[in-house]
């Protein structure tokens, strides 16, 4: 964060920048605190560092920065009740308003981008000029509106590899600071966010810097910046093009259903998330519809079967699932029904690194390759099978190693002619060469259907990936390199399926260790994927409680969403809760809840004894599995909790009742 060695101010926020101003988040105070000012030196008139031009016209000058021009009694006030600490936050005063100021010789404008010089051994500050001004000691002073690095934001130093060296971010932080900070003229372009590299590359000058994001203390938040270039050179993408420039082939397809749209369940459990997203879009009139679902635990995939037979409910982990997806975009565009993808490196962030597939489980080809030389190797030393079966059609598609042969790859289920499905075996691709004509079928049908998902069909990814190598109960993590932990690989995993698919909107969930754990290093790298990406990204701690659930259960959130799409607030709480802590002092800012000078009503906490105190009492020697409850609900929670799913979206029209249904389903993970 941008900051002078002979700043004599503390940086305050400029409400005026952003004109949304987070009106669900107002009051907070700032994270990530600036230093403590230091006094700025004397300064001494001089022809190489002075205000130059006739003053703005007065009356002019007044009307844009009425606060420059008070008397000593308001400016007093305005500083006690203005300031964010005990300090006072004195608001300088003006004689006048300039245009243009002379620092060593160089000329400069309202509007510029420049270096200010930071304390020894680090690198200058940038800032934009917007204001230059003679105090009334007679001392020159401009306005400087800051840029972060990235290393300045929540992705942190550990993390700032994954943004492009060249990229800056727009804060809404100003203060005033002596002229001779200045150091010199920086170029900074802005660029459209969903530009492509060549878009991108043509409008960044010689100076290297560009920037398409702001960043908001406020929920650390990085979001659009709306101008008349940004929607002059951002065109109508449909799929978010990473900085590096390979990844926005011709192979991407945009195939909503104008009455539908997707969702993508990852780490799906039972569906509560999916089903409580889905319930919700509901209530704003978006049809959302769980498509896809994916969670290696078996019995909670066949549960969410049984409640959503309308998802293709997979089976399998994350990775394979991943690999699975890379090779049915590979199949689509040998059957042309999808255009093959222009020849280039795969990268894995704007920084342009190629993809280390060893250590994000991403693999595939190297993996396959290997196995497949090993097979013939085997196939080798024995003898040529004189039978052979003919294959009646082609049933399912999976990457793994079905057959726990150890042989890794793409295997299809077949339907062998002439006998029943007890006979159905999974047969590697390389084993059905002769059947071009059934996998061609398999493979058209399974693209009209939508049996897996391709870049740019998926609307929404929501997913909550395991990280118990941050659990607080493991007690041999790695916090010198959480990501060599394979505890931890699931977020890589998540991270690079969005890559890949390029949904317009991401709700990542995890615990509060995520932020926790070694200074927060996994929950900030996954805001530094989202915006490696170009996705917006908002951060926020919401305790189940606060919404109408009886149980406290803190839990951290990600957003993430497509640049032309609006990034989406996270909902005030509804009830009272009984807190129990676990917000990691260096974020609570992104604790989502009432500011504590707002007054306002909220309904009483729930307890235990709301939820199960109609329940009927249970014996040892209980024999059924289903019971009745045997008397009328006690509490409006257990009248809720008693309505079948149809009977939940007349009530879930009002707003206590949506949050507390969709918090239910939402945050019971």
């Amino acid at each position: 964060m941008g900051k002078g060695s002979k700043r004599k101010h503390q940086k305050k926020i400029d409400e005026s920048i952003d004109s949304e101003s987070e009106t669900q988040t107002q009051g907070l105070t700032t994270l990530l605190d600036p230093p403590k000012p230091k006094k700025a030196r004397k300064v001494v008139p001089d022809s190489d560092l002075c205000l130059v031009g006739p003053p703005i016209v007065p009356a002019e000058a007044r009307q844009r920065w009425p606060h420059r021009y008070q008397s000593k009694n308001k400016v007093k006030k305005q500083a006690v009740t203005e300031a964010s600490n005990d300090e006072e936050n004195e608001v300088l005063q003006a004689r006048n308003h300039y245009v243009e100021a002379i620092v060593d010789g160089c000329r400069f404008k309202l509007g510029d981008n420049v270096y200010v010089k930071a304390e020894d051994g680090n690198l200058d500050y940038i800032a934009r000029i917007v204001e230059f001004f003679e105090t009334v000691d007679q001392e020159p002073f401009f306005k400087a509106q800051w840029f972060y690095r990235a290393e300045d934001t929540v992705i942190n130093k550990d993390n700032s590899h994954l943004i492009d060296k060249r990229r800056v971010f727009l804060s809404d932080i100003h203060d005033d600071n002596p002229l001779n900070c200045i150091i010199s003229k920086v170029e900074i372009a802005e660029v459209a966010p969903d530009n492509d590299s060549a878009a991108k590359e043509s409008r960044i000058p010689d100076s290297g810097l560009y920037y398409n994001m702001k960043y908001s203390l406020q929920h650390l938040t990085f979001k659009n910046i709306f101008t008349e270039i940004s929607k002059k050179d951002s065109g109508t993408s449909s799929v978010v093009s990473s900085e590096c420039g390979s990844n926005n082939t011709s192979s991407e397809v945009q195939r909503f259903d104008k009455s539908q749209k997707y969702l993508l369940d990852l780490y799906s459990g039972c569906g509560a998330m999916s089903t409580g997203l889905c319930m919700g879009a509901s209530l704003a009139g978006i049809k959302l519809v769980t498509k896809w679902a994916v969670d290696i635990n078996s019995f909670a995939c066949k549960s969410l079967q049984w409640n959503h037979p309308e998802t293709k409910v997979r089976n399998e982990a994350a990775e394979d699932f991943l690999c699975l997806l890379k090779e049915w975009e590979k199949l689509c565009q040998k059957f042309s029904l999808l255009e093959p993808n222009k020849p280039s490196e795969t990268v894995s962030s704007e920084t342009g690194e190629e993809d280390d597939d060893d250590d994000d489980g991403q693999g595939c080809e190297e993996e396959k390759e290997q196995e497949q030389e090993e097979e013939r190797q085997d196939d080798s030393g024995s003898e040529d099978s004189s039978e052979e079966f003919e294959v009646e059609r082609l049933l399912d598609i999976c990457f793994g190693d079905p057959n726990k042969a150890k042989k890794r790859g793409l295997y299809f289920k077949v339907r062998w002619k002439g006998y029943d499905k007890s006979y159905d075996t999974w047969e590697p691709i390389e084993g059905l060469s002769n059947c071009e004509e059934r996998l061609k079928e398999f493979v058209s049908k399974g693209y009209k259907s939508n049996i897996l998902p391709l870049p740019g069909s998926v609307y929404f990814i929501c997913g909550g990936p395991p990280c118990q190598g941050v659990s607080g109960f493991n007690r041999f993590r790695n916090s010198n390199a959480p990501l060599e932990d394979v505890k931890n690989k699931q977020l890589v995993v998540y991270m690079d399926t969005i890559e890949h698919l390029k949904p317009r909107y991401v709700l990542m969930e995890n615990v509060v260790d995520i932020l926790k754990f070694a200074k927060g290093f996994l929950g900030r790298y996954a805001v530094g994927r989202l915006v490696s990406m170009n996705y917006q990204a908002r951060m926020g701690m919401m305790a189940a409680g606060s919404y109408g659930v009886p149980q406290f259960r803190m839990r951290v959130f990600l957003w993430g969403s497509h640049p032309s799409e609006k990034l989406p607030q996270y909902p005030l709480p509804t009830h009272e809760v009984f807190s129990r802590g676990g917000v990691p002092n260096e974020f609570e800012e992104i604790h989502v809840t009432y500011d504590k000078k707002d007054s306002c009503q909220l309904e009483s906490a729930l307890t235990l004894a709301d939820a199960i105190s109609d329940l009927p009492q249970v014996n040892n020697d209980e024999s059924r599995d289903q019971r009745n409850y045997g008397t009328t609900a006690r509490t409006e929670f257990q009248k809720f909790i008693r309505l079948r799913r149809k009977g939940m979206f007349p009530c879930i029209a009002c707003c206590s009742c949506a949050m507390k249904y969709l918090t239910t389903k939402f945050l019971q993970l």
